[in-house]
């Protein structure tokens, strides 16, 4: 379609908007555990049972917040891009393995699996040309 001929020539816009508005996401979603506190990081660490890691639940819960905060914010900025998109695919192969260990289902566990996907995407992808680092 002539319409959407040209947008092929905006690649890297289109890669900054959507690790902008993911990127974003993440933040605003790891805050809350990031200024938790230990009893939330532990919370969050108690998931890690479930790939048989029970030592030491506060750095990890710790680990899972930061992840999702400072990474969602580097990815916004594209530093670090491939390293951070690695870190939160892991973080949702947790939190998919959590979701479903308790019961939610392929549904309830779906928004985790869209978001693997979509950091295991921009994995490959890198963060464009667009980015504080431009690598």
């Amino acid at each position: 379609m002539a319409l959407f001929s040209q947008l092929g020539n905006y690649r890297n816009f289109g890669l900054l908007i959507a690790r902008a508005g993911v990127g974003c996401m993440m933040f605003m979603h790891g805050l809350p555990k990031l200024t938790g506190g230990p009893d939330k990081w532990v919370e969050l660490g108690h998931n890690m049972s479930h790939l048989h890691i029970t030592f030491v639940p506060v750095f990890w819960g710790f680990m899972s917040a930061v992840t999702e905060t400072i990474g969602g914010l580097f990815c916004v900025l594209g530093v670090w891009f491939r390293a951070v998109s690695l870190l939160l695919v892991i973080n949702f192969i947790v939190a998919i393995l959590t979701l479903f260990a308790g019961g939610k289902g392929f549904m309830g566990a779906s928004e985790a699996i869209e978001l693997a996907f979509v950091f295991f995407g921009f994995l490959f992808l890198g963060a464009g040309t667009y980015s504080v680092d431009k690598s």
